[in-house]
């Protein structure tokens, strides 16, 4: 029985697992951006477009590995993105140029960016019945890797003498040696899933399945978007992640310069975005139970509204203890949200359009996030912070619009 329950379950904790590392390693960068302008004497904005470079690959990836499992299956694509992730992390091991480094971060994105569209199609096949809760059991494996992350870069930035002696004997600095954990156990992971799921029903394509449709098309793709739901949907999460991919992006920049904690509180405080992760469980179940969208416009809308609240800290005199429950609120919003737009999706989806419909989807989304770090530095940089976030605040409340105006006129068909 117990061998069963295991095997059961192996999809899911495997690609949960790569999903982790792909997010350790991506909220690895907001913690160091404050060393990584110390080493090479960069701006905010140009840290911050680095970022967006990262992001932007991220996003170009999503659609193409969609597609191609569509065609050869998910694992595999799932096996290659990890092995490339890994050797991108390894790359940031030895100390380099800056170039080098934005190099190797857009290596990383290239190789994390080709995990998730892949992974909602996989989990929506193996859990058919259980879609909703397993994406929120995904999830929130996942999102523990930006809990790690941050508590990761504090224990290596404030390492006790004998863990620093350990870490100077590394090639680079010492800020670097994180990334060598994520590449070996990337790297090593991926060769764990590839073969324990090789020749599941997990690892088979539309193509192996005997689907006789033929092989979708561009335009098959952007069809999608003609139904009007579909497209307003759509709108509601690229809103969603320009404002989160913003936020997460700053976060701890923003908490020491516009609230003015210290640099170790801003990046524990910044972890409570993660730590909230476990509300996926929570609301992926409930969305289930009681349909997407009761769910998604009630985190959405804690999402707004503690977007509105960051921006007040600095002129209510909020300390660490207020900042912590805001952030901590906007974690509860922000991931609750993650599981029921997948399923959503998915339902939305035609099987035969589902991997590369929703890379389609999540290029769009990812490209709106990727744009966010660049366009939060830009304005930091000119006018301060807290007009940046405010314009987060502005995304965020238009996407809890559509999403109740979409709730509203389904129930009325």
């Amino acid at each position: 029985m117990r061998s069963r329950r295991i095997g059961e379950y192996d999809a899911l904790l495997l690609v949960s697992l790569v999903w982790f590392l792909g997010k350790f390693v991506r909220y690895l960068f907001p913690p160091l951006f404050e060393s990584i302008r110390g080493a090479y004497g960069v701006s905010n904005a140009t840290v911050g477009t680095a970022f967006t470079g990262f992001m932007i690959v991220y996003a170009l990836l999503q659609f193409p590995s969609g597609a191609v499992a569509d065609r050869v299956g998910p694992v595999r694509v799932i096996v290659a993105g990890a092995l490339v992730a890994g050797a991108g992390s390894l790359a940031l091991v030895v100390d380099a140029p800056f170039a080098a480094l934005v190099a190797a971060m857009l290596v990383i994105g290239a190789g994390t960016g080709v995990h998730k569209t892949v992974s909602v199609r996989l989990i929506a096949r193996v859990y058919p019945a259980r879609t909703g809760r397993m994406l929120g059991a995904h999830d929130t494996l996942g999102a523990m890797g930006g809990v790690a992350a941050p508590a990761v870069v504090v224990a290596v930035l404030s390492a006790p003498p004998a863990l620093a002696a350990v870490l100077a004997r590394l090639p680079g600095a010492d800020w670097r040696a994180p990334f060598l954990l994520t590449g070996t156990l990337a790297v090593a992971l991926a060769a764990v899933a590839a073969v324990r799921l090789a020749g599941s029903p997990a690892a088979t394509g539309a193509a192996d399945e005997g689907d006789d449709g033929g092989d979708p098309g561009a335009r098959d793709y952007l069809r999608l978007f003609g139904d009007a739901r579909f497209a307003a949907f759509v709108l509601v999460t690229v809103g969603f992640s320009f404002a989160y991919n913003g936020l997460v992006a700053f976060l701890p920049l923003y908490l020491s310069e516009a609230v003015e904690l210290t640099s170790p509180t801003a990046s524990l405080l910044y972890s409570l975005v993660f730590a909230m992760t476990l509300v996926q469980l929570v609301t992926g179940d409930l969305s289930d139970r009681v349909g997407r969208f009761p769910v998604m416009v009630a985190t959405l809308g804690l999402a707004a509204a503690t977007l509105v609240a960051l921006v007040s800290l600095p002129a209510l005199g909020g300390g660490a203890l207020a900042a912590g429950a805001v952030v901590a609120a906007f974690g509860l919003g922000s991931h609750g949200f993650r599981p029921v737009r997948g399923a959503y999706l998915m339902e939305l989806l035609p099987e035969r359009l589902a991997g590369g419909g929703l890379g389609v989807v999540r290029t769009l989304l990812m490209g709106a996030g990727a744009l966010a770090p660049s366009a939060v530095g830009v304005v930091a940089d000119a006018a301060g912070f807290r007009p940046a976030f405010a314009l987060l605040a502005v995304s965020m409340g238009v996407a809890a619009a559509v999403a109740a105006g979409l709730w509203l006129t389904e129930s009325r068909e």
